[in-house]
Order: structure tokens, then C-alpha cells, then sequence
């Protein structure tokens, strides 16, 4: 079954997360916490001529937030700051392929919600 919640590539983001860590330098940073579950990502990004060059991030919560803000910093890796701003919350669920119930859109948004500030 290939959409089930906890498919195999989101377990494999939550048990080895990409670009986990915060890294030694970075432009820009932003962290936002989920109060209904916990969940809680800090995202640090670098550019360079209106282009994310690096992007990291730390955080604890559950498998969906933490797969999520791993799938989004490998996506993010390269883009156009302004590209960015219009991958919608629509465009992130999509990158995880998976169908949530509400409460884990929520989870899901959080790091996508960290990036939107960033780029502000």
C-alpha cells in the first residue's frame, strides 16, 4: 500500500533527517511551536543572490513535522527565494504524498510555516 500514514520515506526522514543540525553560519532563522501537540521546528537558512544556498533545521515532534521539515529543506536546497514564497501549503502536502487527517496537516504545515517566515 503505497499511502499509508507512515509510508516508508517519511519513516526514513523522521529516523535519519536531512539537513538536521544547526549549522555554524546561516542569514536567516525562525522557529514556531505547535502548542496542540508539541511539535516545534527552527529552520536556518542561507542564501545568496535570492537563492536558498543552504537550509537546516533542528526540532522535536512527531514523525510527520520532523519527515516533513527533512523532505522541505531537501526541496528548499537551490530554489529562488522567490519561487518559495508561492509553494502554498497545498504544494507541501503534495511533496509528501500522503493523506493526512487535519490534525496532521498541522504537523505536516509546521516547517513549511518556518520557511514562509524566513522568507518575509
Amino acid at each position: 500500500m503505497d499511502n499509508y500514514l507512515y509510508r516508508e520515506e517519511i519513516l526514513d526522514h523522521y529516523k535519519d533527517p536531512h539537513n538536521f543540525g544547526k549549522p555554524h553560519t546561516f542569514d536567516i532563522s525562525s522557529m514556531q511551536y505547535n502548542p496542540f501537540c508539541g511539535d516545534e521546528i527552527e529552520l536556518f537558512v542561507s542564501t545568496e543572490d535570492d537563492t536558498v544556498r543552504d537550509i537546516h533545521f533542528k526540532g522535536k515532534g512527531c514523525a510527520i513535522s520532523l519527515a516533513a521539515a527533512s523532505m522541505l529543506t531537501d526541496f528548499a536546497k537551490g530554489k529562488k527565494k522567490t519561487a518559495l514564497t508561492k509553494f502554498s501549503q497545498h504544494d507541501m502536502l503534495d511533496l509528501l504524498e500522503i493523506e493526512l487527517s487535519e490534525t496532521r496537516k498541522k504537523c505536516a504545515l509546521l516547517g513549511w510555516a518556518v520557511l514562509q517566515d524566513c522568507l518575509k
